[in-house]
């Protein structure tokens, strides 16, 4: 077993799973990954939580295509936070999940005030502790992941994650200015309260239930039209999509480069056009990508929306 928070299951966290599928493997048994269903600092310092980097459904699907048997999730809620190191191995890893041998990361601890740190684990049941995992010399973590992200830098963002960073979430209506401009867009209600890129506009694209499709991604405040209500928001124009609307639907945003900083325009038609040069610009980024539109058989009847 491999237990963990495993935020955005970045290449450290792939390093903790594979070595727990390569140990298993040679035992003969089975690879158990063991992570919650919040980060403890929820429930631990909910004043200093950090924003996470996937949504528990994303991580699950990063967890399951690494090869593991089965994901296991507990819930950290009081109960489980008030545990000791030696209750949480007796009760929890040992009694209820039958784990034999544990792979942790080299900062992992467990237990009421961390105090199952790996040198106390490796006094009471086998343990393989996996190394930092480092890129280009630096430590790959959920940290610097954040910071990247919210830097706008979701190049490095990516690099670390092993993976383009992605937004989950639910299409809802908008002010209907992009359909006015000629440029419908998605607007994205975040089922997660995970790190907003940096405001700028994006090459990505964006998971439908009905295929994937390169995108161009505003993120901000929308300066020249402003936003209704304030706050951020995250829209994204799906390219070549054929039809107008996804309301009420499931989507995922991954985000592939930063093409530029918000900006403010003088009048709508300026917006429009640098729109279309925003637009153009995504068209190469996921061409270079090699993201390929769904077929208009797939998508028969649906369309986009704002």
């Amino acid at each position: 077993m491999c237990i963990g928070v495993f935020d955005g299951v970045h290449r450290g966290h792939q390093a903790v799973v594979r070595q727990a599928v390569t140990v298993a493997r040679a035992n003969d048994e089975p690879a158990v990954v063991c992570t919650f269903d919040r980060h403890p600092a929820m429930v631990l310092a909910p004043e200093r939580v950090p924003p996470s980097i996937g949504s528990l459904g994303q991580n699950l699907a990063a967890i399951s295509a690494l090869g593991a048997s089965s994901v296991v999730v507990l819930p950290f809620d009081s109960e489980l936070a008030r545990l000791s190191a030696d209750e949480f191995l007796s009760d929890v890893l040992r009694g209820r999940l039958r784990a034999g041998r544990l792979v942790v990361g080299h900062d992992f601890a467990m237990g009421r005030g961390r105090e199952g740190t790996v040198d106390w684990l490796r006094e009471r049941i086998e343990t393989t502790v996996v190394p930092a995992f480092e890129e280009g010399g630096h430590r790959v973590s959920s940290t610097s992941i954040r910071q990247a992200v919210a830097a706008g830098d979701v190049g490095l963002a990516g690099g670390l994650l092993g993976r383009p960073f992605a937004l989950a979430g639910v299409v809802v209506g908008g002010q209907r200015l992009g359909r006015e401009l000629g440029y419908p867009t998605a607007n994205l209600a975040r089922t997660a309260p995970q790190v907003l890129p940096g405001d700028g506009v994006y090459a990505g694209a964006c998971d439908t239930p009905f295929g994937r499709f390169g995108a161009a991604v505003a993120v901000g405040v929308r300066p020249t039209v402003g936003v209704q209500g304030g706050g951020r928001t995250v829209e994204a124009y799906l390219i070549d999509y054929p039809g107008d609307s996804l309301y009420g639907r499931a989507v995922e945003l991954a985000f592939f480069e930063r093409l530029r900083g918000e900006e403010a325009f003088g009048s709508l038609e300026e917006l429009k056009a640098q729109m279309a040069l925003d637009v153009e610009a995504a068209r190469r980024v996921v061409a270079a990508r090699g993201v390929e539109r769904a077929t208009r058989l797939e998508l028969a009847t649906f369309s986009l929306g704002s």
